[in-house]
């Protein structure tokens, strides 16, 4: 199972959960790590969110637009196309979901083209109900081909900044949206 954060707590279901999904066999040539992010927001109202295929730049902070070219954003298949704010080393990323699951709260996609370094990217999301009511941990994890130049350390230094950034933005997001429904 990989290592959480002793500050980490989580029931039996989602430690499994964690370790069938979070724990990929990681080959020559190949990198990836997770992260843990603590929402102070319920399990649900941070998967409304997380769920959305369709909708990354909801709380996806480089995200500029994102459009379906395929599928309808629930089916596995689905392929999206996003356009990424100016700044980063790329315009566009092609994804197709492989898995959304709304009983376990799985979402898995692959990045299948673009503009971009990031091949053979596979990146799963986990949304668990955290150790106190109305709190939520998410879990994200990827693999990722090291593009030729780079090492693995620069590749996975550059995603798990990206990564760092969007789950941050998701607790943003959704701790306001919380905050709102309870003030409205």
């Amino acid at each position: 199972m990989p290592l959480l954060p002793s500050s980490t707590p989580l029931n039996r279901m989602a430690e499994e959960m964690v370790d069938q999904y979070h724990n990929p066999e990681i080959g020559r040539g190949r990198c990836g790590s997770f992260h843990v992010q603590h929402v102070a927001a319920p399990a649900a109202a941070v998967w409304s969110l997380v769920r959305r295929f369709d909708r990354p730049e909801l709380y996806k902070q480089f995200v500029r637009t994102c459009a379906l070219r395929a599928g309808d954003g629930r089916a596995p298949g689905s392929v999206r196309e996003v356009h990424v704010v100016s700044g980063l080393p790329a315009e566009t990323s092609t994804e197709r979901l492989d898995k959304l699951d709304d009983d376990r709260r799985i979402i898995r996609f692959t990045i299948v083209g673009g503009d971009h370094r990031l091949r053979n990217y596979r990146s799963t999301t986990t949304v668990h109900d955290g150790a106190s009511a109305g709190r939520a941990v998410v879990v994200e994890s990827y693999t990722v081909d090291v593009p030729p130049g780079s090492t693995e350390e620069e590749t996975c230094v550059f995603v798990d900044t990206i990564i760092r950034c969007n789950l941050r933005s998701l607790a943003r997001v959704a701790e306001k949206m919380t905050r709102s429904l309870s003030n409205g």
